[in-house]
């Protein structure tokens, strides 16, 4: 007979004290967090080069005719390849056989080709209606981990590859945005910063002038201030390696504008902090220059985080479909309403004592978006998430794959992957997770641009 042996304690049980101490170290001084530190940047920056070619650099790969045929111009690969050999000027791509690879700059000029020559029912070039400004769209939640920067970036990529032109703007100090698009960021004078404090610099300018009218001495123009107001947002916006995106990026010391913009604040109480985002995407010019801008936020409802959100025309709020990661953005939203609320009736009872009309934030669009989904185990959970967010929800639930795992672990997006590197059929969906996001983005963005511009059609003729 066979004696089967005894059931072992759980292994928090029985631990011995003595044993227990001679595994511990010296006591922790502020030093060996440096230490940790340092081999985790090193460690950061070879993880991140994953996905970097020989020359440090980002590159992005081509596509070839079956991906631009199915994916990026809406027309038949037979019907393609009789354009390109009747066309010689127009770009032949690379590579032997029937499959040629081209560059997304050269795609852009094929696309316009087919905009000019093609079917004119087809949407060669996608929709955005002259005279109206970009559109700002934050993704923003106070969870971590909850697929902020992939979703944003994602949401940049789709839109580029969609012939938009993209800014993103990363306003998260651990800058994994910047990570994977590529971007150098030496110090904080290359993230948004230097653009805030102008904002600030400006509004003191401003200030002083009344204050001078008025008899009163100038609020000092530090040498922060100073030197920020000869910033340009060129200056700080970088190229990335995808020909029709830019880049704001961030690193560790953007944390910095969470301290200094309520000193300022506290400098000038009628500076709208909350505008500074906002005024510099409009003196700038970028509303003009871009047709998308994505903000992507940190894990956190701070200063930076209310910027975005006041800048923002759309905002897009992903969490998982738990109930922490519900519950938490429950509490997100109503953290929204107290925040903006209370600026709402600050601001509004000094305009009334002044007789100047009121404000109001307002937002053209809000969706919730469930990400890293999985149907097998969530579903339940999910339809009850969308039951109480209700017309907050997006209808699609981002799917977790393989594929969105492996791009995450070579610091890309899954734009960037090689569909070579999979089974056709494996590429497809793990495309498709971020193919329906974007469908469903670019409808509310189409929708809100095509109402903007009838407005404006029925304001010219009032005017007139």
């Amino acid at each position: 007979m066979v004696q089967t042996g005894k059931t072992p304690p759980p292994p928090y049980l029985n631990i011995d004290p003595a044993e227990a101490a001679k595994k511990l170290s010296d006591g922790i001084n502020t030093a060996r967090f440096a230490k940790a530190a340092t081999f985790a940047a090193k460690g950061r920056d070879d993880l991140a080069r994953r996905g970097y070619a020989p020359d440090g650099r980002k590159h992005l790969r081509k596509f070839s005719t079956w991906e631009v045929c199915r994916y990026l111009i809406p027309v038949a690969t037979a019907h393609f390849r009789r354009v390109l050999k009747t066309h010689e000027d127009l770009p032949q791509g690379t590579g032997d056989g029937g499959t040629k690879w081209f560059t997304l700059d050269e795609v852009m000029r094929l696309r316009a080709h087919f905009a000019t020559e093609g079917v004119a029912t087809r949407e060669y070039r996608p929709y955005r209606p002259k005279g109206v400004p970009a559109k700002v769209l934050a993704v923003a939640n106070f969870k971590g981990g909850v697929g902020k920067t992939s979703t944003a970036a994602h949401l940049a990529m789709s839109a580029a590859l969609d012939g938009y032109r993209v800014l993103v703007i990363d306003l998260d100090s651990q800058g994994s945005m910047t990570s994977i698009m590529g971007g150098q960021v030496a110090d904080e004078w290359m993230t948004a910063f230097p653009l805030l404090a102008k904002h600030y610099a400006l509004h003191l300018q401003s200030e002083n002038a009344v204050r001078a009218a008025a008899g009163q001495p100038p609020l000092p123009l530090d040498e922060t201030l100073t030197e920020a107001l000869t910033f340009e947002a060129r200056q700080v916006i970088q190229p990335t390696h995808w020909p029709n995106i830019d880049l704001i990026g961030a690193q560790l010391n953007l944390y910095w504008a969470e301290f200094q913009v309520p000193v300022w604040r506290m400098q000038s109480g009628n500076w709208p902090l909350w505008d500074a985002l906002t005024g510099f995407l409009d003196s700038e010019r970028l509303l003009d220059e871009y047709d998308i801008i994505i903000l992507d936020t940190p894990p956190a409802l701070g200063y930076l985080t209310i910027n975005a959100l006041a800048a923002a025309d759309i905002l897009l709020v992903p969490l998982g479909a738990s109930f922490l990661e519900f519950d938490s953005t429950g509490r997100f939203f109503d953290m929204l309403y107290s925040t903006f609320a209370s600026i709402e009736d600050g601001e509004n009872a000094s305009r009334r004592r002044d007789g100047l009309p009121e404000m109001r934030f307002e937002w053209d669009a809000v969706r919730a978006l469930i990400t890293r989904f999985d149907a097998a185990q969530q579903t339940d959970l999910a339809n009850v998430i969308q039951a109480y967010f209700g017309d907050f929800m997006t209808t699609y639930r981002q799917d977790f794959t393989a594929m969105v795992g492996q791009a995450g672990e070579q610091v890309s997006g899954i734009y960037e992957a090689d569909y070579r590197g999979f089974n056709r059929d494996t590429y497809v969906r793990g495309r498709e997770t971020f193919d329906r996001t974007w469908a469903e983005v670019k409808e509310i963005l189409l929708g809100i641009w095509w109402r903007d511009a009838q407005m404006a059609e029925t304001d010219a003729q009032k005017e007139a």
